[in-house]
């Protein structure tokens, strides 16, 4: 049998500018995910470990690693003395770009929930590295992926609340990623960044059109309008708009007024 590849890249032509994946069933009978690199191309598996293997009979090395911690800790009573050797992290480091190409393919096949479990493996690892690595160069040089993982863990979970017609979750999920990629530029000492990012950026834009296109609830609208109208001064439209509000909620609705300010 022969090992040229060419007739599959000549079938399938690299597209420079684009993410060139597909789905395809294996020989074993199993989905397969297929990234097309001007090169060659990658296949992973569908779940597991991208390359299929089992490290040392677990689904993937982090869960290895998350496993000897547990022991360590059951063993010793707490998890001080437990380290992760240089080349432990090394490894680690490789596993977790097999998962970053996967997830990237898994965005353009909108398999959101796909992607929302390989970028919450990679934040695993990058949190079990900068805890227990031994070195602090293994420590550190994950942190730089972070705020674009986080952003692509965000994305998706916006789009599954997106899919089931819940815009109003998808906007909290968005919120609480651009609150966590601050957070963790704050946290370095890098506030420049919350205005510069690109992911925070990209964020936000998704925000601002998803925010748009919720109608605004009926009472927080009349209360906008309320509160425009007391700033004018035209109270007879206030106590107008007071009483629309009282139609729909029952309750009083003087809180923005000001003493002395009615109709």
């Amino acid at each position: 049998m022969s090992l040229d590849i060419n007739h599959i890249l000549n079938e399938w032509p690299y597209e420079p500018g684009q993410v060139n994946v597909r789905r395809i069933r294996g020989e074993d009978g199993r989905e397969k995910i297929q990234l097309r690199l001007d090169l060659g191309l990658l296949q992973m598996e569908v779940a597991g470990r991208p390359d299929g293997q089992r490290p040392h009979g677990h689904e993937c090395l982090l869960a290895y690693y998350e496993h000897q911690l547990q022991r360590f800790r059951q063993d010793n009573g707490a998890d001080e003395g437990f380290k992760l050797d240089e080349q432990a992290c090394e490894l680690l480091r490789a596993e977790g770009l097999m998962y970053y190409h996967r997830y990237v393919a898994e965005f353009v096949l909108e398999d959101f929930e796909a992607v929302e479990r390989d970028t919450m493996r990679n934040i695993r690892m990058f949190d079990l590295c900068r805890k227990y690595a031994a070195e602090e160069s293994d420590r550190l040089v994950h942190e730089q992926y972070r705020p674009y993982v986080i952003m692509m863990c965000t994305r998706a979970r916006a789009r599954i609340a997106l899919r089931d017609n819940r815009p109003r979750a998808a906007l909290a999920a968005l919120r609480k990623g651009i609150e966590d990629i601050q957070d963790f530029f704050r946290s370095l000492g890098q506030e420049k960044l919350v205005s510069g990012s690109g992911e925070l950026a990209l964020l936000r834009a998704m925000a601002k059109e998803i925010e748009s296109s919720i109608p605004m609830d009926p009472l927080e609208k009349l209360r906008k309008q309320l509160a425009q109208a007391v700033k004018d001064e035209r109270y007879e439209d206030a106590a107008g708009i007071r009483d629309e509000m009282r139609k729909i909620s029952g309750d009083n609705p003087d809180a923005s007024a000001q003493p002395g300010e009615t109709g």
